[in-house]
This record gives structure tokens, sequence and C-alpha cells, in this order.
């Protein structure tokens, strides 16, 4: 098939979350499927200036924004170690800015056209490239009003090459939906009668995401769990009802791992690399080098945990703070890695400074760091209130890092908990808790600690881990089969003329 994936991120020209990853490593994957994968994404200043090559693909687009029509231009490059062609939206008042959706923690006041332009200047690209897609792959509320403009602009034209092609909505993160002020509407071109609660208004207001739900011909997200919590109205963010009316075309396909850039056995940051069969030795060789750079006792048999990750709320960073002063008692260390809320920055490095041998704070992002952190934690702590589908806990899988986590999206799909059952038939990989408290974190990482010196229970649960699958392939083979499936239903809607 012949599949074209839009995105407001791609690693590595922009991101700002995992989205970029999804987009970077599933067209890659698709095509190792043997399909034909292409990727339009908008040509912010970073994109521009990430070290690919770009040259102008000689398309230019006139898009209607409102009462004005602008003309931007289409570049071409491609993703890293293939031939997966990637075109950028340029049309610098809109994109040669610092940041993606903002600066300085504010989101861009112009967000709406910035995004209208971008999704019209994608469509208007493909009538001139030499890539006519049978099925478009949308990603976020960047990309919501596609399938809206497809069936209300652009199938209805004579002669339309898009009267056979269909749409995939993937919710990355459901809690960032592109609503804007209903005033906005005549921005996107689209007739005032759809601003309705059956089509692309939600409580009053512009919804780009709903109008993605709306109008794809089928939908995904990033877990099967996560399909499920979103159908609910505590997860489901005010879009609940619209998302169970669909629920029979509503899927969830978990995130894969680029295992070129995530596998301990060849990873270049590692200063000892190892296997699920040498793991015991090449763990304590990146332990006693992350201890000596964090500045924390070289001490090989005492527990080591870490955390990476964004600090917000939704990562259960206030569990951690209420929990960090009972945890830090214990004989483990700890490694956090972030930046976020100065009010955890605060708390984090106050506790630094209680327990200056047991906590180390980073707080800055560094890949390097990431990929040391991975190696050498024998625990890694993921307690977040709600996960779409999650990445480091897939990391720490495939590099015997024992995840913690709470049993909530896709860290229920990812991670066995390690109970008795489980643990005897060797299928445990890590250790879930339910309870949003931090007692319930505290019992759980005392699980983690209990095990750690179980020399029966956790040889094997570390390997079970590294042994598990989530490779993007097995991913890549479950969005070609809704792929088919939105290319038959397509074409059986949508006859040719």
């Amino acid at each position: 098939m012949k599949v074209l994936l839009l995105s407001a991120e791609v690693e590595p020209f922009a991101k700002t979350g995992g989205l970029a990853d999804v987009a970077a490593s599933l067209p890659q994957a698709l095509t190792d499927l043997g399909h034909q994968v292409a990727v339009i994404m908008p040509g912010y200043r970073r994109a521009l200036y990430a070290g690919r090559p770009i040259r102008d693909a000689g398309v230019r687009v006139r898009v209607p924004i409102g009462h004005r029509s602008l003309d931007g231009r289409i570049l071409a490059s491609s993703l890293p170690g293939c031939d997966v062609p990637v075109y950028l939206v340029d049309y610098a008042p809109y994109f040669d800015r610092t940041g993606i959706y903002g600066a300085d923690g504010v989101d861009y006041p112009d967000n709406c056209e910035r995004f209208v332009f971008f999704q019209r200047a994608a469509l208007e690209a493909i009538r001139m490239l030499d890539f006519q897609p049978e099925v478009i792959h949308c990603n976020d509320w960047e990309t919501g009003l596609v399938p809206a403009y497809l069936e209300e602009v652009y199938r209805p034209q004579p002669g339309s090459i898009f009267r056979r092609v269909g749409t995939v909505m993937t919710i990355h993160n459901l809690a960032y939906q592109g609503s804007f002020w209903h005033l906005d509407m005549p921005l996107t071109g689209l007739d005032w009668s759809l601003f309705t609660p059956e089509r692309l208004e939600a409580y009053g207001r512009l919804n780009f995401l709903k109008a993605g739900l709306v109008y794809s011909d089928l939908i995904s997200t990033v877990s099967p769990t996560y399909a499920r919590e979103i159908q609910a109205p505590e997860g489901g963010r005010g879009l609940d009802g619209l998302l169970r009316a669909r629920k029979a075309d509503l899927f969830g396909i978990v995130n894969g791992i680029d295992v070129t850039a995530w596998n301990p056995a060849i990873d270049p940051h590692l200063p000892a690399r190892y296997t699920v069969k040498t793991w015991p030795a090449g763990k304590a060789a990146n332990k006693s080098h992350l201890q000596r750079l964090a500045g924390l006792p070289e001490r090989p048999a005492v527990p080591l945990m870490a955390a990476i990750s964004r600090l917000d709320p939704q990562k259960g960073w206030d569990l951690v703070v209420d929990a960090a002063g009972d945890l830090l008692r214990r004989d483990l260390q700890m490694v956090i890695l972030g930046t976020g809320e100065p009010r955890y920055e605060m708390a984090l490095q106050q506790l630094a400074g209680e327990f200056p041998e047991n906590l180390r704070v980073f707080l800055e992002f560094s890949q390097p760091l990431a990929h040391q952190l991975e190696a050498a934690a024998d625990l890694f702590l993921m307690p977040s209130l709600y996960e779409p589908c999650g990445l480091n806990q897939l990391y720490s899988l495939a590099y015997g890092t024992v995840p913690i986590v709470r049993a909530t999206g896709g860290l229920v799909d990812t991670v066995v908990d390690a109970t008795d059952e489980t643990l005897r038939d060797r299928t445990a990989t890590g250790i879930s808790f339910l309870d949003p408290t931090a007692n319930a974190l505290i019992r759980a990482v005392d699980r983690g600690l209990a095990l750690y010196k179980s020399p029966d229970a956790w040889p094997p649960l570390v390997s079970s881990g590294m042994l598990a699958d989530w490779t993007w392939h097995r991913s890549a083979e479950q969005y070609a089969r809704l792929y088919e499936a939105v290319r038959l239903r397509r074409s059986a809607a949508r006859p040719l003329d």
C-alpha cells in the first residue's frame, strides 16, 4: 500500500515527545514490510537546521486562510538510514520561530491558523507530489482537520484524486485536542454549518481532534487499555461519548521501540555493552560508571533506581515527592533525569541536598545520559497517573531494568506484574500498582527491593523483560491491517465513476 503519514513532529527534525519517535520509526518499519510510505510535517526552524540534507521539492502551494490566500513551498528530505521521503511545509511567517507550539511555556496565539495552513498545504501538495496515497495516517490534533477537509472539500471535487483515499486518526494523548475559540472557525474555510456538536464543535469551541474522530475511517490509539480508558468519563476528556459511539472503529496498538537506537548490545552511549546472556557483568559496569558520574558512593550491591521523565503531574511526580523521604531512608540509590514544573525541580533539589548519598538529580535532558541511566539502573520508576502508551518502560525492559509502573494505559499492556504465579511461570517483567497514592508507590518499591535481593527471582525477572518483543515490526503489522481495512472500506464506499 501507499501510506502518507502526517505529523507535527518527526525525529530528528523536531521533537517534544513520543509522537516524534513514532513518526520516525513506524514509516521505516512499514517500508520493511514492503509498503510505500512518505511523511509530511511542518518546516519549523529547528527542522530546517536539524542536520538532515534538505532540498526544494519544486512544489508551490496556495492555501486559503479565511479570506486570504498564502503561498508556501514544499521542501524534501528523508529519514535517517533509509529512503523514506520527508516533505516539509515551509512558510516562514508561521514556522520560522524558536518553538514548535509556543515559547516560554505559552502557546502561540495563532496556532489555529498555523496548523490549518499545514493541513491544507499537505493536501494541496499531494496533488503535485509524485506520491498518491491510498491511506493518510493522521496523528493528533495538528492533523485532525484533514479527514474533514477530505470529506467536505476534496472528495466532492469533479475527478478528485482523493475519492478513494482513506484515513486513520491516531490519538497519542487525548489531553491535547487543539481547542480554539469559535471565531477561529472561518480560518478553516469550512462552512459554519459544520460547527455543531455532531461535527467540529465541542463545548462551544472549535476542536481539531474531534474533527478527526468524527470524519476518519478508523481511529487508533497507542495501547488497548488506553483505548478502553478514553471511552469512560474519567479518561475521555469530554470526548468519551463520541469515542463510545465509534468504539467499533477504535483500536489500540502499542508503540514499538527502535532497536537500532535502544539496544544495550550495540548502544554507543554505554561504557559497557551487554546482552541477555551477559547482563549481570554489563549492568554492573554501567552502574559503577553512573555512580561516579552522579557523585554517589560506588556500591555494587546497592539497588539503583532511575526515573527519566518530564516533571509534570501526569507523570506521577506528586506521588514521587511525597514518597521520596521514606524511600530514600532505605538502602537504595536514585538518579532522576528530567525538567519541568519549577515546584518539582525545587522539591527534588531539596531532597538531593538532604540525601546526598542516595539521590542525584539532573535537571536537564540528555540523550546519552538517558541511555546510560537505563543501562545502569536495576529499577525504573514510572508512576504515571495516566499513560497512553509510554516508551521508557519498553526501553527499561530491553535494558534489563525492572520497571515499577502504575497500572494504567500502555503500562498495563506492556508490563507483567510480578505475582507468585507470574514469577513461577517466568512471565513476570516488572511491578505494577493501582492506587495513585504515595503509600502504594512505597509498597511497590519495597516489592522491587525484595525481589532484587532474591537470587532465585531476580535473574529470571530481568531476562524475561529483555526477551520480550516490543519492536516496531510487530506494531507495523497491526497498522498495516488497519490500512488494509480502510482501503477496502473506502473502495466499497467510494467507487470510481
